[in-house]
């Protein structure tokens, strides 16, 4: 049975918003947000510890400053493979200034790249630009799943009428830069953990098992307040009906005061070496003392570990494990 203590904790140091995925040829594909925000990289390995000591290629940089979009502050990448071909969804600015609403100017875009070896070249892969949504407003941390034949998007963004940073949105896509269907909220920040500091949801994942789907997501501030929640959604259920998701009321993966793992979350999920035992992959700082805007402290670390299951069939993340490796 694969245990936490199986993985060295922090996986990889200096690397927030991660994500991990194994593919068929075997390897660990691992990207992440870089601490100067300012390119896109990939590691591989075949297995996670592997990822640790994985030489990260850079397959995407930044426009020059200055060119308008997509040349400031790229956020949170996610690397996907769909219909034999490889995407990676990010967010970008064309300023690292706020708005009139104090917010950042993030938009979503999209990569693609059609070579079967996502790490060959920089030149493999094409920009797509940016995938619009019908609010022109902040919006980052796509990801993307499949589910009754059909592809969905699932992104955080912000709407001037409702309070708070973001909320969490579902549509379906007409291809894997295009949506195809009108944004669905599927959640807003509301509950007491989920308003700290900021209000916010934002980072979703998701996770089929069991009949279900299952999508976590991050609320509050990015210091130790930040926490994941839970939506869950009949796996034949219509998805773009709000109503048939369940949002749990309460954190299912928080700080763990006692080991100093604070904020825990921006998560994605894989499976461990056997194939079977599903794995949490997320970002966790060990201090609280951060010195300014947390965003451009870059002690958020890659973390690693087993789950388990309930009776009921839904997850158990359990508490931030302790790091083993300084």
């Amino acid at each position: 049975m694969v245990q936490a203590q199986d993985y060295v904790n922090p996986l990889i140091v200096q690397r927030a918003d991660p994500y991990i995925y194994k593919h068929t040829d075997g390897y660990y594909y691992f990207t992440a947000s870089v601490p100067a925000y300012n390119l896109i990289e990939i590691r591989r390995a075949k297995t996670l510890n592997g990822l640790a000591n994985a030489a990260p290629r850079t397959i995407w940089r930044k426009h020059p400053d200055g060119s308008g979009a997509m040349s400031q502050l790229i956020w949170a990448p996610e690397l996907h493979y769909i219909d034999g071909k490889w995407f990676i969804y990010f967010a970008a600015s064309h300023t690292k200034e706020f708005d009139h609403n104090g917010m950042f100017q993030h938009r979503m875009y999209c990569i693609e790249c059609d070579n079967p070896d996502p790490m060959r070249d920089e030149a493999d892969w094409i920009e797509h630009g940016q995938i619009e949504t019908p609010l022109d407003t902040f919006a980052l941390d796509a990801t993307v799943f499949e589910a009754q034949n059909k592809l969905y998007y699932v992104w955080a963004q912000k709407d001037p009428a409702i309070k708070g940073n973001s909320n969490i949105y579902i549509a379906e896509m007409a291809n894997p830069w295009t949506l195809k269907t009108k944004p669905v909220m599927l959640t807003k920040p509301e509950y007491d953990w989920e308003t700290k500091i900021f209000w916010v949801n934002e980072g979703p994942a998701v996770l089929h098992r069991n009949g279900r789907f299952f999508l976590t997501y991050s609320a509050s501030a990015t210091d130790e307040n930040y926490a994941m929640g839970m939506l869950t959604v009949p796996e034949d259920a219509d998805l773009l009906d709000a109503s048939n998701w369940s949002k749990s009321k309460t954190p299912v993966f928080q700080s763990n005061m006692p080991i100093h793992q604070y904020g825990p979350g921006h998560n994605s999920f894989t499976v461990a070496e056997d194939d079977k035992t599903d794995i949490l992959v997320y970002h966790c700082r060990n201090y609280t003392d951060i010195k300014g805007d947390p965003l451009y402290d870059p002690n958020r670390h890659t973390m690693v570990q087993p789950f388990t299951w309930n009776d009921d069939g839904t997850p158990n993340f359990g508490k931030p494990v302790p790091h083993n490796y300084e």
